[in-house]
């Protein structure tokens, strides 16, 4: 936690090559598989939303560095940065959601259980077929 917000970090080393993983994060009908569907595109400034039955999220992409760094805007909820790290096991993915003021608790709360569950996700869509 810093200042007057709290950032929450949720790491999972992959068993996959970080190419593998980045296109996990950057495909629109991959990322529906494991966060939510959505009109994403990486380019920096391109705003999107993802959607699920329940929600929407309106984004803004802020940092890419191809294959290794993405960072967009998530709704009021401060920034969500991904970064990939090869390892020589696969890669090693770090999601850092920044930004959750000390009266989003509810959100920070959800944001800490949500997140792993959409990793489980993820590696679930990584071990299948990703065309």
């Amino acid at each position: 936690m810093t200042g007057d917000s709290k950032t929450l970090i949720v790491e999972r080393l992959l068993r996959f090559p970080p190419e593998r993983v980045w296109r996990a994060l950057t495909v629109p009908h991959l990322m529906a598989e494991w966060l939510m569907k959505g009109d994403f595109a990486p380019r920096v400034d391109h705003r999107f939303q993802l959607t699920s039955d329940h929600v929407t999220v309106d984004c803004q992409v802020r940092r890419i560095e191809e294959g290794r760094v993405l960072a967009y805007t998530w709704d009021a909820y401060g920034l969500v940065t991904w970064t990939l790290t090869p390892v020589p096991e696969g890669t090693l993915l770090r999601m850092e959601q920044a930004g959750f003021r000390r009266d989003q608790g509810q959100a920070y709360g959800g944001a800490r259980q949500g997140w792993p569950r959409f990793l489980d996700r993820m590696e679930q869509v990584l071990q299948g077929r990703m065309e």
